[in-house]
């Protein structure tokens, strides 16, 4: 699904939304430098200067900061970018606003600071803005929304103070002018960095979709677009992770076509890849979202099937996709049929390689076929495996 830079004007998957987004929480470290630097700079201005309101401001700006990292730790301990989309856009909205509070405090310490009409105050405050601008647009460019109004945040009120400063009358000379250079400065800089930043965020979304188009062609079955032996492997992990933190199990499902060899040399290796198709088609609409569907090769796919609390749930499971792919196909005109054998081995009863489940359920798939075909077997783990046909 492609997602609008809506964030922008880009278009982006969801995969490389992920990637975007995941750059905001690797932030940590900048993030307590910088506040902790607005917080230096406030504590030397509030000595020189004993201000309530640079002191509210500090206080505030330290505050926000240890929500923002706060914020970037429980997003890691939700799941990180693996968590749905939706629960992505909710962070990275309450990254947003966070980020926007500190810009706008950042500004009102520089508007407060000309009120002091001390040349080493306004330095001070005026430093931090170039800063904080240098670095929105090297840490936050991946998301352009982000970056721009942060920046416009921080600049504009600092610019409109500097404006109305140098109107006011001053005794020294070329007071108004110097300050009109600065905020002329301030700007042509802010404009700069925006630019910069619509350059950058443009070509990592490019980078993005080139890497992610390059592992889609690596991890997943170019015919049928379900994911390969490679993907696999790395979603298993996750999934017997996710299946331990919530003491359930895993159901390694081996499936076999009943039947498409005779569907090849009859209607030709066209047709047959055509009903792969469809039978991955069905594949995708029986299983569950937090399911993983795969073919392995030739009329050879596995299902993990997660969160399964007994065994009736993966033999249900078993059940079903063999009556939907033993229903009648309609390709190019000609009506074919083909059954399905399965074998299935629990994890962790069966163990919990990848490569011992997969030749457990191999050799009650074999069983299966054995029995008459269009049945589920169950890998029994004290059983002597029957074959080793398949291996990821």
């Amino acid at each position: 699904m492609m997602r609008g830079l809506g964030r922008g004007r880009i278009p982006v998957s969801d995969a490389v939304y992920r990637d975007l987004v995941s750059t905001l929480f690797t932030m940590r470290l900048p993030i307590a430098g910088f506040g902790a630097l607005y917080g230096i700079v406030g504590a030397l201005i509030y000595l020189k200067w004993p201000d309530s309101v640079i002191a509210g401001l500090t206080v505030a700006a330290v505050a926000v900061t240890a929500g923002r990292v706060v914020l970037i730790n429980r997003y890691h301990q939700a799941g990180g970018a693996f968590q749905e989309v939706p629960a992505l856009r909710r962070w990275e909205l309450a990254y947003e606003l966070l980020t926007y509070l500190f810009a706008i405090l950042l500004a009102a310490l520089n508007v407060r600071g000309l009120t002091a009409h001390a040349p080493l105050i306004h330095l001070a405050t005026i430093s931090l803005v170039f800063t904080f601008g240098a670095g929105v647009v090297s840490r936050t460019s991946s998301r352009l929304r982000l970056c721009m109004v942060s920046v416009t945040l921080a600049v504009l009120p600092t610019v409109t103070a500097m404006l109305v400063h140098a109107a006011s009358d001053h005794a020294e000379r070329l007071h108004s002018e110097f300050f009109l250079l600065e905020a002329f400065l301030l700007v042509a800089v802010g404009l700069m960095s925006l630019q910069s930043a619509a350059h950058l965020y443009a070509s990592a979304v490019e980078h993005l979709s080139t890497k992610q188009d390059m592992a889609k062609l690596a991890k997943y079955d170019p015919l049928t677009g379900l994911p390969n032996r490679l993907l696999v492997r790395e979603a298993f992990q996750e999934l017997f992770s996710f299946s331990r933190r919530s003491q359930s199990q895993l159901a390694v499902h081996y499936l076999d076509l009943d039947g498409f060899k005779a569907i090849n040399d009859r209607y030709g290796h066209p047709a047959g890849d055509k009903l792969l198709v469809e039978v991955a088609q069905r594949l995708l609409s029986t299983v569950r979202a937090s399911d993983l569907a795969c073919r392995l090769g030739g009329d050879e796919f596995l299902i993990i099937q997660s969160d399964v609390r007994h065994r009736d749930q993966a033999e249900l499971l078993g059940r079903r996709i063999i009556r939907q792919i033993s229903e009648d196909y309609d390709i190019e005109g000609a009506t074919m049929r083909v059954t399905a054998s399965i074998g299935v081995a629990m994890v962790p009863e069966c163990g919990i390689e990848l490569d011992r489940l997969i030749e457990c359920a191999d050799a009650a798939l074999y069983q299966s076929k054995s029995r008459g075909k269009a049945q589920v077997l169950f890998c029994n783990p004290d059983d002597e495996l029957l074959t080793g046909r398949a291996v990821a």
